[in-house]
């Protein structure tokens, strides 16, 4: 279970980062990132649905959120394209960086909505969705970015948006070649200092 907004956030027992914040590396925090995507789509499936969908019906809304991201909440795009398989790779529609087809599912993606939580800055849930794409998909991605990104996550989650001025100092911190336990800790300063 992630920490919910306001609350602090919880190590996770496996690498020791807090929750999500050691993915993709970390299968138990991996797996919480992809519990984001999935709450959304479990959700929207009992509110639109009900409770009585089959697979057949799962792959067909799928089918259909695809093909109208815009429509729909960004947790929901991403869910349905994990549904998917891209006829160029084989994988998942929209995960494989450098696959002609995934590319442009992936790009499409970004065209869904972007509701944020109550409780939280504007902004909050734009960061959510591009730390967890980061994440979800970090092929491509310079080591120092997924750095960044990863540790980031959880205080985002618990409801933290750095200013820019504070994630430029730590994009600085991370260039730097900062170790994963400081770029930590300086988030952790950002995340609790009053606003």
């Amino acid at each position: 279970m992630r920490s919910t907004v306001g609350g602090p956030p919880r190590r996770c027992p496996s690498c020791g980062c807090w929750e999500c914040g050691g993915a993709p590396d970390c299968p138990r925090c991996a797996e919480l990132v992809d519990a984001i995507v999935e709450e959304g789509w479990r959700d929207f499936l009992l509110r639109e649905f009900g409770d009585r969908v089959t697979p057949a019906d799962e792959r067909a809304i799928a089918e259909m959120v695809a093909d109208e991201p815009d429509r729909h909440d960004w947790r929901v795009v991403d869910a349905a394209l994990d549904r998917l398989t891209c006829d160029q790779c084989g994988g998942p529609l929209g995960r494989r960086a450098g696959c002609p087809r995934c590319d442009v599912a992936h790009g499409l993606r970004y065209v869904a909505r972007e509701t944020d939580r109550p409780g939280v800055p504007p902004g909050n849930e734009h960061a959510i969705r591009v730390n967890v794409s980061v994440v979800r998909r970090p092929e491509g991605i310079s080591a120092s970015e997924m750095l960044a990104r990863r540790l980031l996550l959880p205080a985002m989650l618990a409801g933290f948006l750095p200013t820019t001025e504070q994630a430029q100092r730590l994009g600085a911190l991370v260039k730097r070649g900062a170790r994963a336990e400081d770029v930590a800790t300086a988030i952790d300063e950002l995340a609790a200092a009053p606003g």
